[in-house]
């Protein structure tokens, strides 16, 4: 049987969070009402939930803003601003780390069966690309081998937080619904001109006069500004490394792939994007879908995959 008790080595990190999202929703109180949300559930009381957030769980990007336990089930929350294809790896890599945690003290080679909770893994992207409400990834996809039956598998449901999107999730959470409201501010201000921290300060001074986040803003202020102005430097490197990696990876297919025409070119440029668009067909997913996880113009994916062949 699971016990509720936390890992004494996931104990959560209370001297440093990475995003306003995992601020506002390691308190238990604002955690339940968003579980609440996303379950259909009506849970009153905020013991129900363990927090197990693993400390320093970083390492190369590879960390989780929330995890908890409720029951029998271990739910693993994060926030995303940038859209990552890499998702289920990166979740996989986590809960292992979290299953550890949990099961230190038992003996793995013992006789007897040890029971861990069942996990589940959702995503609330607000980034600015466009995707549709829901997008569900799955480990399998990023096999290098469309595998007929995937003997490993990792599910991640990523749901799109951003305006006009899971408009039932959204009203019925309240702090979600007022942390997209901070970011939309953040990022309305950077547009406007404004440098990141003006743009920043200007954000929280106008979500506690509005009464957005305002009780979570006026007790965290100073620590809010902090890590948002570190979350949009740390979202604006990530979206420059990822043009810079683009252009080369495309420069490098065409000298690489399209020169030679050999299978060695698969490895960089469109000819990797090439041998994605294959697997995820063959794994049933529509021109649009591959579109959308990749972060392509669908005109592009379907020319590519005439061009190839690729039913």
């Amino acid at each position: 049987m699971v016990t509720a008790a936390t890992p004494r080595s996931s104990t959560v990190n209370r001297q440093y969070k990475s995003s306003i999202f995992a601020m506002l929703f390691s308190d238990r109180r604002e955690l339940l009402k968003l579980y609440n949300a996303v379950n259909g559930t009506s849970y009153t009381d905020p013991a129900l939930l363990t927090v197990n957030t693993l400390e320093n769980a970083i390492y190369m990007a590879v960390k989780n803003d929330v995890s908890f336990l409720i029951g029998t089930r271990l739910y693993l929350y994060e926030h995303q601003s940038t859209w990552n294809p890499n998702l289920p790896l990166r979740n996989l890599f986590y809960v292992s780390d979290l299953y550890s945690a949990i099961t230190e003290e038992r003996n793995l080679y013992s006789s007897k069966k040890i029971q861990i909770p069942a996990p589940h893994f959702l995503v609330f992207y607000n980034g600015e690309e466009k995707h549709p409400d829901q997008v569900v990834m799955k480990l399998s996809e990023l096999y290098e081998s469309a595998e007929e039956t995937s003997e490993l598998e990792l599910i991640v449901h990523v749901l799109n937080i951003n305006q006009g999107h899971n408009e039932a999730l959204m009203k019925a959470c309240q702090p979600l619904r007022e942390y997209a409201a901070y970011t939309a501010k953040v990022r309305e201000n950077i547009k406007a001109g404004s440098s990141l921290r003006a743009a920043v300060e200007q954000a929280v001074t106008g979500c506690i006069r509005e009464g957005i986040l305002e009780e979570f803003l006026r007790r965290n202020r100073s620590e809010a500004m902090k890590v948002s102005i570190y979350e949009y430097d740390a979202e604006k490197h990530l979206r420059m490394e990822r043009e810079e990696a683009r252009e080369d990876g495309y420069r490098n297919g065409q000298a690489d792939g399209y020169r030679e025409g050999q299978a060695d070119g698969y490895r960089n440029g469109q000819a990797f994007l090439i041998r994605i668009i294959r697997k995820k067909r063959d794994n049933g997913k529509t021109i649009t879908e591959i579109a959308a996880d990749l972060d392509e113009d669908e005109q592009v994916i379907q020319e590519l995959a005439e061009q190839f062949q690729i039913k």
